[in-house]
């Protein structure tokens, strides 16, 4: 079904909603490359409660997509049919749990619970400090840095079925892989929580410092960039491959290849959508006639052409 044929049955069959629905939501407002179209529906849920009566009531034949910051996404020029679902700050909370856990609302972000952990002397948690997205994108994507994954500190979950069933379930129903999760189509994670291990919150607030400034000395932090682009392979760095491939600064139209670190894009100003995502593909088709290695896209990519 194209885009706007979905607009006219989205249009017909939206449910009640105690929170916002906007009709043509622009994405490209604060995903971090700020490009892409806008989502036919732009639904902001008041509570858990509104999300599952919403999507429960929602036509099965409507795409649902959650969507946090946009840190590590490719909305691409022609925009995204059905309902995109963004948690407004009610569901930001960050709470201290016994046992050196940190529950946390999908809509925080990792340096809020890492931050949270250290106030209460919770070590474990610091490399979320270097996660730039939300809990509920990194719980989808098992986003990881320096050396720790989020398989490795959580321990539960709870999502909004796209059927609207509440769901709460171990990590291991998430069958994670490296950047990767089982987590079902349609389904928006609204809460994690996480365990850690006692520490000095003065030796994890140091932790925390070392990640912010390796990261702004390596990273082109204030760019217009969507993180990370491309997987590491098994045994090798996917800078590396691509610096190899003489990639390095390489551009199409205004999108370019950070040369500050090369497996980051960016929007120079006035890329499209269309422009980063091939060249990203350019990078890829480099790599692989240079080294023989096909990178897989670690940034997702969504959305119609226009």
């Amino acid at each position: 079904m194209t885009l706007a044929a979905m607009r006219v049955a989205a249009t017909d069959v939206l449910p009640a909603l105690r929170g916002q629905a906007t009709a043509g939501g622009a994405l490209a407002d604060f995903i971090w490359f700020r490009t892409g179209g806008p989502a036919e529906w732009l639904v902001r849920p008041a509570d858990v409660a509104d999300l599952a009566a919403f999507v429960g009531a929602l036509d099965p034949a409507v795409p649902v997509f959650p969507i946090g910051v946009g840190s590590n996404l490719i909305v691409r020029d022609g925009g995204v049919a059905g309902v995109t679902v963004r948690l407004p700050k009610s569901f930001a909370k960050v709470t201290i749990e016994p046992g050196n856990r940190v529950r946390a609302g999908a809509a925080a972000m990792g340096i809020s619970v890492a931050s949270a952990a250290r106030d209460a002397g919770i070590a474990g948690l610091e490399f979320l400090r270097g996660i730039p997205g939300t809990v509920g994108g990194a719980c989808r994507m098992n986003a990881g840095a320096y050396g720790r994954d989020v398989s490795d500190v959580l321990v539960s979950y709870t999502a909004v079925t796209r059927d609207g069933a509440v769901v709460e379930a171990p990590a291991a129903a998430l069958g994670y892989s490296y950047r990767h999760s089982a987590l079902s189509e349609g389904a928006v994670v609204v809460e994690a929580l996480f365990e850690g291990v006692p520490g000095d919150p003065a030796t994890i607030g140091a932790e925390m410092d070392r990640i912010a400034a390796e990261r702004e000395a390596s990273q082109p932090l204030r760019s217009r960039t969507g993180g990370s682009t491309f997987k590491n392979p098994p045994g090798d760095k996917a800078w590396a491959l691509i610096d190899r491939a003489g990639c390095r600064g390489l551009m199409r139209g205004a999108a370019q290849v950070s040369e500050k670190h090369c497996n980051f894009l960016l929007n120079l100003g006035g890329a499209s959508s269309a422009d980063i995502e091939a060249l990203g593909d350019e990078v890829r088709a480099r790599v692989l006639a240079e080294t023989g290695v096909t990178l897989e896209w670690e940034i997702q990519r969504v959305g119609e052409t226009a």
